[in-house]
């Protein structure tokens, strides 16, 4: 904002410098004269276009546009954001890339870590327990009689936990699971629900400024050029 009032108040106090110089000087003061004004109107013609883009200028037809017509802004920043970055499509590259990554850097001994060995074993003890062979394990000492195979049962599961989840088979159906399109097609709504839900709490206000930030150090550029072309042409009118 200060980089752009600098911008126009140096343009605009230079053409009207020149405009005082025409007015004194007795080496072509129609020229430099007619440089000045078509400087100064063009520095301020810009100013005014830039300054009706931001606010409204009472019986100014189309002043103001940006905040008056923010809910068309709001529905751009939608469009931009969901067409151009948060596409099924690239959800879905990413999605698979990720798969594909992961497949080779899965580390699984998080998960059979976090299996209860024990209430496996205790499980199996009961279903044998309530068999025809609860009878005749009674005799032999019921369930105690079975505690030395504990430890070798537990290993012979890790190791048949391992196989299993390293075989192709399983691979294969973990890959089916995870089918990308449908996880993406989930992740677009939730993105879709989040920016519809940030772009409601825009105001006009929010609106002018957030474009302002984007645009406005910028179009101090617009008066300076508005004042050399100006300059120019009213050289060019003078001699024409």
């Amino acid at each position: 904002m200060n980089k752009f009032l600098n911008k126009s108040f140096v343009t605009n106090l230079v053409s009207v410098v020149i405009i005082g110089i025409g007015y004194v000087s007795p080496i072509q003061p129609e020229l430099i004269k007619s440089i000045g004004f078509f400087a100064l109107s063009g520095a301020i013609t810009n100013w005014l276009a830039i300054y009706m883009l931001f606010e409204k200028v009472p019986y100014l037809y189309g002043s103001g546009v940006i905040p008056a017509r923010f809910e068309e802004f709001k529905l751009s920043i939608k469009q931009l954001m969901m067409n151009q970055f948060f596409t099924v499509k690239n959800i879905e590259q990413f999605i698979q890339t990720e798969e594909q990554q992961g497949s080779k850097m899965l580390n699984l001994e998080p998960f059979l870590n976090a299996v209860d060995y024990d209430r496996i074993y205790e499980s199996l003890v009961s279903s044998i327990m309530e068999s025809s062979f609860g009878g005749m394990l009674l005799m032999m000492g019921g369930p105690d009689a079975l505690v030395p195979l504990k430890e070798p049962f537990t290993d012979k599961m890790k190791i048949t936990l391992v196989d299993m989840i390293e075989s192709d088979r399983f691979k294969t159906a973990l890959k089916e699971g995870l089918d990308a399109h449908k996880i993406g097609i989930d992740i677009i709504d939730k993105i879709e629900n989040v920016i519809d839900n940030r772009l409601n709490e825009l105001t006009p206000q929010l609106v002018k400024e957030m474009v302002q930030a984007i645009i406005r150090q910028h179009l101090g550029w617009l008066v300076v050029w508005g004042g050399i072309f100006g300059g120019l042409m009213g050289a060019l009118f003078i001699f024409a």
